[in-house]
């Protein structure tokens, strides 16, 4: 009896746990289907915010932007600290005597004596094997030397000039004096319009002069890698013709080309071409500065007022509108605003920053 007692007992007991392991599986299965029940009703609320709050927001254009690589700009590398060259360029040679302009992404074209200009090109990060012809320093082509960090490459220079670069300390390359090697004689081209020079003459040079070849300095202007339009800005207007005189002897002119989104240069009415690409120079980004100027000598050479401020134009994708300009000193960057006080920022691609005479003739037209 005990036995069966026990046995039963047990039976019992067993039995107890049996029924008490069938409730706790319940009470699980009941918070499982709770837990189910709240991701359900989770799922629709989340369904329900997506549909109606994000409908301009789609997963395709999610995963655009996911997938969509960075825009980098094209002009420059910024992420390179490779330091600039400064060019000075022989103006009064014709317009198919140049050679390597189109590689520099700034330009500078400012009067001289005899009513004629001079250019100043500015190369980062090239290997062009041909440029010039190369001519002699002006003193204020050194403030856009300086402002822009650049190494500074000449044939000869002014009196003027030669004292602001000890003055100023320039690190210059002088192919009559210091950087001989640097520069060639093309003897097929009359003298003194036939000395060229390479960037890997320039840079060489440069280091066996010991000056700095890196920059953490030569951005001089902010860049968009989305085009920018100027048509809903301040005094916009259409800009396909310009026509900027410097004097009876020389005019500058651009031709908007509109399929290509760039200007079409010219020197007098005549197309800017390239000697060995035979190719017209072209232009993204057009800055005009109105400067005033004076001779300082018996030779005509000539003195500008930089380190001052004024007005000007912003030129690209066939609008132009009026800027200002100012320079608080000799190394300054030079600061570009539109009228509502706004910085210029310009589209990827190259730029003439063309300094005119205050007293000449600027035709912008349709």
């Amino acid at each position: 009896m005990e036995i069966l007692v026990s046995n039963f007992y047990v039976t019992i007991t067993l039995g107890d746990v049996t029924m008490q392991r069938r409730k706790r599986k319940t009470k699980k299965k009941n918070r499982g289907l709770i837990i189910l029940g709240l991701l359900f009703v989770l799922a629709i609320v989340i369904g329900v915010y997506f549909f109606v709050f994000q409908k301009e927001a789609p997963l395709k254009d999610v995963a655009e932007k996911i997938t969509k690589p960075k825009k980098t700009l094209k002009i420059l590398d910024l992420n390179s600290d490779e330091r600039p060259y400064a060019v000075m360029i022989d103006n009064n040679v014709g317009y198919t005597a140049h050679a390597g302009l189109q590689d520099a992404y700034l330009t500078y074209e400012i009067i001289v004596e005899g009513g004629l200009t001079r250019m100043m090109a500015i190369f980062k990060d090239q290997d062009t094997e041909l440029i010039g012809p190369v001519r002699s320093a002006r003193h204020y082509f050194l403030d856009y030397a300086l402002e822009n960090d650049a190494v500074y490459g000449h044939y000869g220079w002014s009196e003027f000039a030669k004292n602001d670069i000890d003055l100023l300390g320039v690190d210059n390359l002088n192919g009559i004096t210091n950087a001989q090697s640097a520069y060639w004689r093309d003897r097929s081209v009359a003298a003194p319009h036939n000395v060229f020079t390479s960037i890997d003459n320039l840079k060489e040079a440069a280091k066996n002069r010991g000056y700095r070849t890196t920059s953490d300095d030569f951005e001089n202007f902010d860049y968009s890698v989305d085009p920018i339009s100027l048509d809903q800005k301040e005094g916009a207007m259409v800009a396909n013709n310009i026509s900027i005189r410097y004097s009876y002897y020389h005019t500058t002119g651009y031709t908007y080309d509109a399929n290509r989104g760039v200007y079409l240069r010219s020197m007098d009415n005549q197309a800017h071409v390239d000697k060995v690409t035979h190719e017209q120079y072209y232009t993204k980004n057009i800055i005009i500065q109105k400067m005033s100027n004076h001779s300082i000598d018996s030779y005509g050479r000539q003195d500008i007022d930089d380190v001052s401020s004024g007005d000007g134009y912003y030129i690209t994708n066939g609008y132009a509108v009026p800027i200002k300009w100012e320079k608080n000193g000799r190394s300054a960057k030079t600061s570009y605003t539109y009228l509502d006080g706004s910085k210029v920022k310009l589209n990827d691609g190259n730029t003439y920053v063309q300094i005119q005479p205050t007293d000449e003739t600027l035709t912008i037209t349709e």
